[in-house]
């Protein structure tokens, strides 16, 4: 399994509705793409700023592909994006999952 990750940062001010963006985008396109195993959204608040990182699973390099594209090191935007994100990578880390929580306690 594959883990995807990637990091932006909103105003704490739009931190809610851009969780609400996600759901309707990102978050709603992992879920219709074969491979998917899931996806997780992490929020920090400090002062002014809201930090995300979204965290993906997939069950190989190929279903990456079929999200991302032929560059899976680069990120995935969407349309409003530019209007929500003060901070953002422009690319994404992947990781081999060598153990899986889950997947033991079902086991």
């Amino acid at each position: 399994m594959i883990a995807r990750t990637w990091r932006g940062a909103t105003s704490a001010h739009d931190a809610d509705a851009y969780v609400q963006y996600l759901l309707e985008t990102g978050l709603a396109e992992f879920r219709q793409t074969e491979g998917n195993r899931g996806a997780l959204a992490l929020r920090r608040t400090e002062g002014d700023r809201a930090e995300f990182v979204v965290l993906s699973l997939w069950e190989s390099e190929a279903a990456v592909r079929r999200f991302a594209g032929q560059d899976i090191e680069k990120a995935v935007f969407y349309p409003e994006d530019e209007r929500f994100l003060v901070d953002r990578d422009a690319s994404v880390t992947h990781y081999e999952v060598v153990f899986d929580s889950a997947a033991v306690a079902h086991a």
